[in-house]
């Protein structure tokens, strides 16, 4: 199945509304049958990327809470939400899809780099913006994207940065992700599949440049071969 039924969220509201382990049981035969077919629409989903990237691993978030650290102790998620890792060293990379009533969302990029690569991109940063500016400056990306998501920024600048830098605004970045919000309908449109495609290869620039960067010392020595 390549359309997403109106069920789906017509579940998730319900669930909003009764977030708490006995209704989930007698429920659970829906939230099973909802489940066959969301992995078939990814399934979908990995096939039309494959024409063009390589997809190693898709990871199907638990819909269950992780409550422990937590002041909100419901137990289940209200959305359902999928990634999909791209396969080898020298593809970097992520591309994540939420699905949440009056909150649908692909995304994309660098959610939370490892200390040694967030390093490497605020150097080749502080070093060269052109090309990542170049990429996120694209009519058709910037049309479909704001820009780095900035809610996961340092205040001033990283320790051995200056917060002078003319390049500031992307060193203080800890994460490099963009995203394109979706609406209800957009969502149960036959031709939803497409457009989340669509997204996910304007992303592919970006991916490549990033790729590059990580995979590369400050010389462009490679760092994989």
């Amino acid at each position: 199945m390549s359309t997403i039924p109106k069920t789906i969220f017509e579940f998730l509201k319900d669930l909003k509304q009764n977030n708490h382990r006995d209704w989930m049981t007698e429920n659970k035969k829906q939230y099973q049958s909802n489940e066959k077919i969301l992995k078939t629409f990814y399934a979908s989903v990995v096939e039309r990327l494959s024409e063009k990237d390589e997809i190693e691993k898709t990871k199907v978030f638990r819909i269950n809470r992780d409550v422990r650290f937590s002041k909100n102790k419901t137990p289940y998620n209200v959305h359902r939400s999928v990634s999909f890792s791209r396969a080898g060293a020298h593809r970097r990379g992520g591309y994540y899809l939420r699905l949440e009533p009056g909150n649908s969302l692909m995304a994309g990029g660098f959610f939370s780099p490892e200390s040694a690569d967030l390093l490497r991109v605020r150097k080749e940063f502080e070093m060269d913006d052109q090309e990542i500016r170049d990429i996120l400056s694209n009519a058709d990306f910037k049309k479909a994207f704001s820009g780095f998501d900035s809610s996961n920024q340092v205040k001033t600048a990283p320790k051995g940065f200056s917060k002078d830098h003319p390049n500031i605004d992307l060193i203080k970045n800890k994460s490099f992700f963009v995203a394109h919000n979706f609406t209800d309908a957009e969502v149960f449109a036959p031709d939803f599949l497409d457009k989340v495609v669509y997204h996910y290869e304007l992303l592919r620039p970006f991916f490549d440049y990033m790729s590059d960067v990580l995979t590369t010392d400050l010389n462009g020595v490679s760092l994989i071969d």
